[in-house]
């Protein structure tokens, strides 16, 4: 049985399930906030660790994510501990990325992405998109501008499937946080990235 971290109603008609990115783990503050962003709009959102991330909570040592076979099998395992009815899965960037390539077995109702890793930073030549071209659940991906794993003027140009829908959030990086230059706050644009998920929940 996989730990969570819960937040929001018990009774609430969807539950999403966020996954932390590589370096950092489910209670990060990008986490924490964006869980209690999006279960304060009466969503339940389960919050769980990778096997890798576990390991460095019990003995504290930095370590390198899973091998992706592994990643894969922990999310799915957590879907069906969940069960997919009404369930939206997704993450942070690797959790993100990791529930994409799960969806669809796992017959979940929908996927929410912050901020997808696109490509390696600095390496547009290497997309990792192939899987999203014929992805068939339905998708957010709530992208930073600037996001250096997936830039706008990038991610524009790739082929993906018309079931995905990407937002793009004003002047962000990877984390969604735009430059005081902008006239925005990160807060700014983490409400507007909580709104998107709630109305994407919405209308499933």
């Amino acid at each position: 049985m996989s730990k969570f971290l819960f937040n929001g109603p018990d009774n609430a008609t969807y539950t999403v399930v966020l996954a932390h990115g590589a370096g950092a783990p489910m209670d990060s503050v990008f986490m924490e906030r964006t869980a209690i962003g999006i279960a304060g709009r009466e969503l339940r959102v389960a919050r769980f660790e990778f096997p890798y991330m576990v390991k460095r909570r019990e003995d504290g040592k930095r370590r390198p994510p899973d091998r992706v076979s592994v990643l894969i099998e922990a999310y799915l395992q957590v879907a069906t501990e969940l069960g997919p009815k009404n369930l939206v899965i997704g993450g942070k960037s690797m959790g993100g990325r990791i529930a994409s390539m799960i969806a669809d077995e796992a017959g979940v109702a929908g996927l929410i992405c912050l901020g997808y890793p696109f490509h390696p930073p600095g390496k547009p030549e290497k997309p990792r998109t192939t899987h999203l071209e014929s992805l068939e659940t339905p998708t957010l991906i709530l992208q930073g501008e600037r996001d250096p794993f997936g830039k706008k003027e990038e991610v524009t140009s790739y082929s993906l499937s018309p079931s995905i829908q990407v937002e793009y959030l004003p002047d962000g990086d990877h984390d969604l946080k735009p430059r005081k230059a902008s006239g925005r706050t990160h807060e700014d644009n983490r409400n507007a990235a909580i709104a998107a998920a709630h109305a994407f929940v919405e209308d499933l």
